[in-house]
């Protein structure tokens, strides 16, 4: 469900910078405008030269799915081409889209899923959707197991690890800031096990500040992340140093899909640690990308914290 309108006297440039999931994906942004008016070609086009970019095509289906009208339209594209697997997991990615606003939709889009990932079985995408959906609706059981079922297909998977350490980070809000919880030791291994040139290096970063979502809206952590010691302690300065310096080493390769996320993560991190410098040098790299998580943590508009920790750090750098 799109959000509501601006109220009256809201100033207009405020909605024209909305956070865009897109993150300046050129093509998905096109794409994305041509299916609002039905042309849904732009989308097979766009997931033709995907490829089997398996990251790249599940940043940029998940965006497409959010896009008004596009069960309907990848319905009219199944149509046209009934054996179309980019079809059928547009419509499944849709259809969990809508599942999550509706929990009545999970049926259809378990079975929309279901007949994507059966046209092409190599595809992480189609458990991915479920695993969105899995994450807000189901049980810990059918998380993990819809999680392997996307590392199966592909180990490194960017955005199906982000929806497991969210996950992981919500259990046992009660032992406070232990440095010992699963969601340290999870991120942590997925880490050490990924290619060096991955973006899941900054994953133990993720990892901080869903647990401190999770203990601000508990009540155990201030609702100020900058005014917490979450980022301070010796372990989550070492994680932070890792990810910044394996950041500083990559960042010429790293230049399109859901990289920003990462470096939102830890412009905000560096921000919250109280690294001004360190966070300029990120926010420099975003640009006007910001993302939603973890500027919004936890219960801010996120607009407006990103804009005010991006102000002070390039003002004090």
């Amino acid at each position: 469900m799109p959000p509501p309108p601006p109220p009256f006297g809201r100033a207009r440039k405020r909605a024209t910078n909305a956070l865009d999931p897109a993150l300046g994906d050129a093509d998905l942004i096109a794409a994305r405008a041509a299916l609002t008016q039905g042309r849904w070609t732009a989308v097979r086009e766009l997931l033709a030269h995907t490829g089997t970019d398996w990251d790249l095509r599940g940043h940029r289906l998940t965006v497409l799915a959010g896009t008004q009208g596009a069960a309907a339209w990848g319905e009219e594209w199944r149509i046209a081409e009934p054996d179309s697997a980019d079809a059928a997991a547009l419509i499944g990615c849709a259809t969990v889209a809508r599942a999550l606003g509706d929990r009545r939709y999970c049926p259809e889009a378990t079975d929309a899923c279901h007949r994507a990932a059966a046209l092409a079985p190599e595809d992480p995408t189609p458990w991915l959707a479920l695993l969105l959906l899995a994450r807000r609706r189901g049980t810990e059981d059918e998380v993990v197991r819809l999680f392997d079922a996307v590392r199966v297909r592909h180990q490194d998977h960017h955005m199906a690890h982000h929806l497991m350490v969210a996950r992981l980070a919500e259990r046992h809000p009660e032992l406070g800031r232990d440095p010992l919880h699963e969601v340290y030791d999870f991120a942590a291994w997925s880490a050490e096990h990924a290619s060096p040139e991955s973006p899941l290096a900054v994953l133990p970063v993720v990892a901080h500040a869903e647990r401190y979502r999770v203990l601000a809206a508990a009540g155990s952590e201030p609702p100020d992340p900058a005014a917490s010691g979450h980022w301070r302690s010796r372990r989550a300065r070492q994680v932070l140093r890792t990810a910044f310096d394996w950041w500083l080493e990559w960042e010429e390769r790293l230049d399109r899909g859901r990289i920003r996320t990462d470096l939102n993560y830890l412009a905000h991190a560096k921000f919250c640690e109280g690294r001004p410098a360190e966070a300029a040098a990120l926010f420099h790299r975003i640009g006007p990308h910001a993302t939603r998580a973890p500027w919004a943590y936890p219960d801010r508009d996120p607009y407006d914290a990103f804009h005010a920790a991006r102000s002070a750090a390039l003002g004090a750098a």
